[in-house]
């Protein structure tokens, strides 16, 4: 493969790696121009007819609009309503009423509690949340926001409800619920192993696991195992979120039982007036009632529940969008999609609130005014993700790469995807960009797609660790503008040793999977 062709294919991704490392530049304003630069190309040398370019990208509209962007405003929504209600007020202080030791709350906020934002929300709130939780407690901001990054490198594949795994199932014509249990075993070691990273991070040492390492393990393997079975029998979009909440509420239970008396060193005291009465069982099932009503209805409507699934998947629309070779009709599922049930969840939840109809078309128009900008940008790489697929140029990316690495190109897979997650800040958009690629280089090499593709997902988790736009909302939740390098020169080593460690188990799995 020339390697003129190969530089001029990948030539979008390379201006959004310049224009958003380098040059700084918002997402908003670098994306459009990398969908014009894939348009001119697939136009000029792939030789794409006008209307087929215009019908692929209006598949990638479709695709970033509905199902996509619906589950990014529903969940964002959520998460406002209860700000708005006052209800997150009262979930943080559930949450750090359990503990006064540093490293165990870290677990509880920072690990159980963000899997959980990330699993429900996504879109950097895994990161906002618990940092600014922890900030207000006392804890130290750089050691905070670089300890939540590192908890943020597992969950981002599962994300929003499950939509990056949704994504690149689609976008590889792979089927979602293989792709999602290839992803959460790849996940694993991650999963365990992060807890107790986080421990040495908040105590600037390892000597911060003494006393505490029985519950690191039992934060990850309460949350590792969970999510398993969730992607092995449910699907991706209730892996994280059923292993979150196992694992908050074990480690709470644990912690409480047998982590009473900690070491005095990582004792934080309380910044802030006691309350006069106790948050009563009445009033915390109403602070959590959004997400209880979203975990409800996501299970009650999953594959677990099939005369519901069947039922509500019934109600679809499908639509002939592309008109070139291998079109399909793009469906629309109107009910059994994850966004309209997260959204019918919080309009109940909050009612139970106390909020009014007044009030949430309030944080509704608000949520819109704050996301349009991140819809904007998805549409514009879904719609570049979609042209380069159909004209040919990711699978002149694919041949260049496998040409030049072989049998070993596994062992790359994963930085693949953290390239992508880099400079998207986005596991989805990774997702969109390199989904096709890897589930065509895979069939090249004779390996299993759906093992391949999923280590692309898991190297978009870890990309989460250093990109831009995710270390931007850790230091401005933390309080850090303006100090981000000091971030990123501590979270360095880490995504290191996380891609070393995805890229040998994408190699030697693909000899057995």
């Amino acid at each position: 493969m020339n390697i003129i062709i190969f530089l001029m294919a990948l030539s979008p991704i390379l201006w959004l790696m310049v224009a958003l490392s380098l040059l700084k530049l918002p997402a908003l304003k670098a994306c459009p121009i990398a969908l014009v630069i894939a348009i001119v190309l697939a136009m000029s040398y792939w030789k794409m007819p006008l209307l087929e370019c215009i019908t692929g990208g209006l598949e990638g509209v479709a695709l970033a609009l509905w199902p996509i962007s619906i589950v990014i405003i529903a969940a964002i929504f959520t998460y406002n309503l209860c700000i708005a209600t006052g209800s997150m007020d009262c979930i943080k202080e559930i949450l750090a009423g359990v503990s006064r030791d540093k490293r165990i709350l870290l677990l509880i906020i920072g690990w159980c509690f963000g899997g959980f934002m990330e699993g429900m929300a996504g879109f950097g709130t895994a990161i906002a949340i618990p940092a600014s939780m922890l900030c207000g407690m006392g804890f130290p901001p750089v050691a905070v926001t670089v300890a939540c990054l590192v908890a943020n490198a597992s969950p981002t594949a599962f994300g929003s409800v499950g939509i990056p795994t949704v994504t690149v199932a689609q976008i590889a014509g792979l089927k979602s619920g293989e792709v999602a249990f290839a992803t959460a075993l790849q996940l694993t070691p991650f999963i365990l192993i992060a807890p107790f990273v986080m421990v040495c991070i908040i105590g600037s040492s390892v000597k911060a696991l003494k006393g505490v390492w029985p519950l690191a393990l039992v934060a990850g393997v309460s949350f590792a195992v969970p999510e398993l079975i969730a992607a092995a029998f449910l699907g991706a979009e209730l892996p994280v979120i059923i292993g979150s909440i196992s694992s908050l509420i074990i480690t709470i239970g644990v912690s409480k039982k047998w982590f009473k008396d900690t070491d005095p060193k990582y004792r934080i005291e309380s910044n802030g007036p006691e309350r006069e009465h106790k948050i009563t069982a009445k009033e915390a099932t109403k602070a959590w009632m959004p997400f209880i009503l979203i975990f409800i209805f996501l299970l009650l409507t999953s594959k677990m529940v099939p005369s519901i699934n069947h039922m509500l998947s019934a109600v679809k629309t499908s639509v002939s969008i592309y008109t070139g070779e291998g079109a399909k009709p793009y469906t629309f599922v109107w009910l059994a999609t994850p966004g309209f049930l997260i959204g019918a969840a919080a309009v109940i939840g909050g009612k139970i609130q106390g909020a009014d109809a007044k009030l949430m078309g309030k944080v509704f128009v608000s949520t819109l005014k704050q996301m349009w900008k991140t819809i904007l940008t998805i549409v514009t790489i879904m719609t570049m993700s979609k042209i380069m697929g159909y004209s040919g140029m990711i699978a002149a990316i694919a041949g260049t790469m496998l040409s030049l690495t072989g049998s070993f190109y596994p062992l790359t897979a994963p930085l693949v995807g953290a390239l992508g997650a880099f400079v998207t800040g986005s596991g989805t958009s990774s997702s969109v960009l390199f989904g096709s690629l890897q589930a065509q280089t895979a069939v090249n090499l004779g390996i299993n797609p759906v093992w391949l593709v999923s280590s692309s997902t898991v190297g978009a988790t870890i990309g989460k660790i250093l990109s831009p736009q995710s270390i931007a909302i850790g230091a401005a939740a933390a309080g850090l503008l303006g100090s981000e390098s000091k971030v990123l020169n501590k979270t360095v080593k880490y995504s290191a040793v996380f891609i070393i460690i995805a890229g040998c188990i994408a190699y030697f799995g693909s000899w057995f999977y």
